[in-house]
């Protein structure tokens, strides 16, 4: 007689105990949760599932999404919704500058989701959001996180004309992994929004982000970092990456803490007037701080 096989799931990877972080739910957390659902807003913080996102609202930082939380592409690493957007909501620039009014913000991240759906791929609406913070709230800084827009020059040029204080744009990988991860993307593509991010705007302050874990070679790494400069970027962030679910791309290895304070020095020796690089590190983690370092 034939025994029957049970299949077991494969053991979740445990996380090292320098992930662990405390649960949120203070004060602020919440007051800033009733007021993000009250305003109908969305923040990355939630949806791509950051686990700094007890430590930044409690100290009153949130990274907003605008143009909806349904993506046109389906990265392999993202945790965000993919599907068919909802139209446009052309009153979001005004809600959002309401809410930043409100909570008397010094510096405030922008990003989205992909709109490949739009002619523009949403740069109007990013440009509107800085205007109508800078309208409500003199002195407040704004940093945009903004996707490649399928290489357009003219929606680029939309969103630098508003004169974004930080203008981000993550190159998320390496070159050789890229395409695994983002099969919508295009690694040299990424590099020259940046570039001519600055040729539109040569005093702009330009960021990129990586994520390690996923594969890629410490010489790669490097690499990046130095293919970044090249197109002098300003500032990095680099973090690691962690598996949103068992469809998403696989989690290879955990770098450590003395592996990242490594690509820190490695950075700041390329000339990067800033380097955020350790395990929770996200585009957005402490930008205020990372933007006052470029200026300084």
């Amino acid at each position: 007689m034939t025994m029957p096989i049970t299949l077991e799931p494969a053991p979740r990877r445990r996380l090292p105990p320098w992930f662990k972080v405390p649960m949120p739910g203070g004060d602020n957390y919440r007051e800033l949760e009733g007021l993000l659902r009250d305003s109908s807003l969305h923040t990355v913080c939630e949806e791509a599932r950051c686990p700094n996102i007890g430590e930044c609202w409690e100290r009153r930082s949130a990274t907003f999404m605008i143009l909806g939380d349904i993506c046109t592409r389906r990265c392999h690493y993202c945790a965000v919704t993919t599907g068919r957007p909802l139209g446009l909501d052309l009153q979001e620039p005004a809600r959002l500058a309401r809410v930043v009014q409100r909570l008397a913000l010094r510096y405030c991240v922008i990003t989205s989701v992909n709109r490949d759906d739009l002619a523009d791929g949403g740069a109007f609406i990013f440009a509107e959001c800085i205007r109508q913070i800078r309208r409500r709230l003199d002195g407040c800084e704004v940093e945009v996180l903004i996707p490649d827009f399928e290489g357009s020059e003219e929606a680029l040029r939309t969103v630098m004309d508003a004169a974004p204080d930080v203008l981000n744009h993550n190159i998320e990988t390496v070159e050789r992994v890229f395409h695994s991860v983002r099969p919508r993307g295009d690694y040299r593509q990424s590099l020259e929004l940046l570039a001519r991010a600055k040729e539109i705007a040569p005093g702009a302050v330009t960021k990129s982000g990586m994520m390690v874990g996923l594969g890629e070679e410490w010489d790669e790494i490097v690499q990046t970092m130095r293919d970044l400069r090249e197109v002098e970027c300003d500032l990095l962030t680099i973090g690691q990456y962690l598996r949103p679910s068992p469809r998403h791309h696989t989690l290879e290895r955990f770098y450590t803490p003395q592996e990242f304070d490594e690509l820190r020095v490695e950075g700041e020796r390329l000339g990067f007037r800033h380097v955020a690089s350790g395990p929770l590190v996200r585009s957005s983690y402490h930008a205020d701080e990372q933007s006052a370092a470029a200026r300084r």
